[in-house]
């Protein structure tokens, strides 16, 4: 089958060992169904993949990705739901075992990707499968932090760490939606200055003084932000962290976590109702995922190159 794959592990030059050709997908159970894929896009995984973060050596080859829109098996228009677990207390991201799409089974950088028939969310209408395609990952880890985890309500300011990211873009247009007062960081004016011009209220740079506390911080950056994130929130604020591209080991600060009764709360991905409630949400409000280029599968490298180099301003998507 045409993918794109991991054919090997290399931390320091992941594009060496990433396959675009014909590879033979792993086995996967016997009731999965089959999706036509239309349209894929790329997330950070899927470079971590390849430097051996969300795979081992005895993985690979594997088929890359984690986002799909395309065609289900009764013919109707599909959004692949990316966690594959069973869900714990209705939630599926706590189930022990629970994987991401590409991680134990293949992903969805194919010409098919087989899944749970549940995994199957009927297209949102009005959205090409190139916008559809952008929002297993990226969109549904943003809503879930932004709204499960966060709490945050209408008129709220929320900080977004590192504009320009996958999650950073797809939580400042969502926040905007969710009639937040947006603030975002960065240490390049332009990302700060488009950051604006998608929906985000101000943007400062990283590590600047705030004109007022925050009600929540959304952090994918990790050790760099880390202690401006914990200085910017209110009393009772709460950071959510789904990610830390800078390093996952920063100073913890207990005493400012226990004085001002900071939350400090975990996210990974996003349930199949959290889904649906995103897509809504989209929806009710006419919003539409930033795609920063649409490519072929066969010139993937170019999108994997532009995220490893961090040139990315949303969602790269690729299509058959």
């Amino acid at each position: 089958m045409h993918a794109i794959y991991a054919a090997g592990i290399n931390r320091d030059e992941p594009l060496s060992v990433l396959g675009i050709g014909d590879v033979d997908p792993k086995e996967t159970p016997d009731d999965w169904v089959d999706v036509e894929v239309k349209a894929m896009s790329l997330n950070h995984h899927d470079v971590w993949a390849l430097k051996g973060q969300a795979l081992r050596e005895e993985q690979v080859p594997m088929i890359l990705g984690t986002d799909a829109a395309g065609i289900g098996p009764d013919g109707t228009p599909v959004v692949v739901h990316a966690v594959i677990g069973s869900p714990v207390h209705g939630d599926e991201t706590l189930d022990p075992k629970r994987s991401l799409l590409s991680e134990v089974y293949p992903g969805t950088f194919a010409e098919r990707v087989r899944v749970p028939e549940r995994n199957l969310i009927p297209l949102p209408e009005g959205f090409s499968f190139e916008q559809a395609s952008c929002l297993p990952t990226a969109y549904l880890t943003a809503y879930r932090m932004l709204t499960t985890k966060a709490h945050a309500q209408a008129g709220d300011t929320v900080l977004i760490q590192g504009a320009g990211g996958g999650v950073a873009t797809a939580a400042t247009v969502l926040g905007k939606a969710l009639g937040l007062r947006v603030w975002v960081t960065s240490r390049d004016a332009e990302k700060g200055e488009w950051a604006v011009s998608i929906g985000a209220d101000e943007a400062f740079e990283t590590g600047a003084r705030l004109p007022d506390k925050v009600d929540a911080v959304i952090e994918t950056v990790g050790e760099a932000t880390w202690d401006h994130s914990l200085k910017s929130l209110r009393p009772g604020g709460t950071v959510v962290v789904s990610g830390a591209t800078s390093g996952a080991m920063p100073p913890s600060q207990l005493n400012r976590v226990f004085f001002l009764q900071l939350t400090i709360a975990g996210s990974t991905m996003g349930t199949a109702q959290e889904f649906a409630d995103l897509i809504a949400l989209m929806s009710k409000n006419n919003v539409a995922p930033i795609i920063d280029r649409t490519l072929a599968m066969d010139d993937a490298r170019e999108g994997f190159a532009a995220m490893i180099d961090g040139t990315v301003r949303g969602k790269i998507v690729m299509t058959r």
